[in-house]
């Protein structure tokens, strides 16, 4: 694995614009970065590909195990959500995408950070926008990438008939990614539709959710979190399931950090697992603690010895923590990436690596494309 540094493609503004990354730069600087890029050998892809696949099934596996032991109390999940997760897992509701957070320094195997199962981000500029850098910058490499066609072909094996794509207004990054999730669905030969979460309505009299021109939903993709659903003045309707989502309630589990202590439990040791508990007195001194329903690196605490080393602050924190052993992460001269592998209708599918300064990853970490020679050089 290497690190170079490049020269940004003089206009990459307005060509990451014109393939739909509008969210690219923010106050302190570019999020879409290529000045920099990561080189990674076939051997470092097929390691990120089948921890993520592997990592998928055991997540599922750990799901079945907090249904079967009604372990719901730790993962916060409401009591209301309960009959829903249970009915959607039983009919093993349709799930078109997640995000696996990997460390990864290429020697030792992938381990997990954390999955990010119902609203993950970051899919355009992982699917298309490298892609299109890499074509121009690295014609003769490769890349880990298949997430535009598998998703395309997701929403064909689902055979929707209409999906309503929903996200909050004002939301540049969350905006752009339904555009393009709807974008993906349409080139399947889906019908689609437009509403924003603030315009969900509900209809009395049909007992169901509607759009503006008061169609109803009946399939909805929507990049807004279940735990926040379940508090929105319509929140008292979703148990009587007027609308399938996705993510499906049943993703509630596998995105909620609650199920790190969980893995562990079951497959104590597991190569691509990171010791987590939901006490720090285990870990010695030595932890990440992390919110259970945390975003965007929030509210994250890193702890050495017993001293804090580094702390974001945030909203999260309420719902209770899990603390996890702390990753090696990888040191590219003061820089920090993290791998997104990208999980697409339960197989992976590509990569996304974001950096930072710091060790902890948040909404301004930038985004580095990367690629990989499939034969040696």
């Amino acid at each position: 694995m290497q690190r170079h540094s490049c020269q940004p493609r003089a206009d990459w503004p307005a060509k990451v614009e014109s393939i739909g990354l509008t969210y690219h730069s923010h106050d302190t600087g570019p999020y879409w970065d290529e000045s920099a890029c990561y080189e990674l050998s076939a051997r470092e892809v097929d390691d990120l590909e089948d921890a993520a696949n592997k990592l998928h099934f055991l997540c599922i596996d750990a799901a079945e195990a907090v249904i079967n032991h009604g372990w719901w109390p730790r993962l916060g999940i409401p009591e209301a959500a309960i009959p829903v997760i249970l009915r959607s897992w039983e009919r093993d509701d349709f799930s078109l995408y997640g995000r696996f957070d990997l460390s990864y320094d290429g020697a030792t195997p992938p381990k997990l950070l954390e999955y990010n199962a119902d609203t993950p981000t970051a899919l355009l500029e992982a699917s298309v926008a490298q892609w299109f850098w890499l074509q121009e910058t690295h014609p003769g490499a490769d890349q880990f990438n298949s997430i535009h066609e598998r998703l395309i072909e997701a929403w064909r094996r689902w055979q929707a008939t209409t999906v309503h794509f929903s996200s909050l207004k004002e939301y540049a990054e969350d905006e752009m990614t339904v555009l393009y999730l709807r974008d993906t669905c349409e080139q399947a030969g889906v019908k689609t539709k437009s509403v924003f979460v603030e315009d969900i309505g509900w209809d009395e009299r049909t007992g169901r959710f509607v759009d503006l021109d008061r169609e109803p939903l009946a399939q909805c993709f929507k990049l807004y979190p279940w735990e926040w659903l379940w508090q929105e003045p319509f929140g008292v309707h979703l148990a009587k399931e007027p609308v399938q989502f996705i993510e499906p309630a049943w993703k509630m589990l596998l995105s909620n950090k609650g199920l790190l202590p969980v893995l562990w439990e079951l497959f104590p040791g597991h190569p691509n697992l990171l010791p987590s508990y939901e006490t720090a007195e285990p870990l010695a001194g030595s932890y990440v603690r992390k919110p259970k329903l945390g975003r965007e690196g929030s509210n994250v605490l890193w702890v050495e010895g017993g001293a804090v080393v580094e702390e974001t602050t945030g909203d999260y924190g309420a719902e209770g923590h899990v603390y996890q052993a702390a990753a090696t992460l990888p040191d590219f001269g003061g820089r920090h990436p993290v791998f997104g592998v990208w999980v697409i209708d339960h197989e992976a599918g590509g990569l996304g690596i974001r950096e930072d300064t710091r060790r902890i990853t948040g909404n301004l970490s930038r985004f580095v494309p990367h690629f990989f020679c499939s034969r040696p050089k």
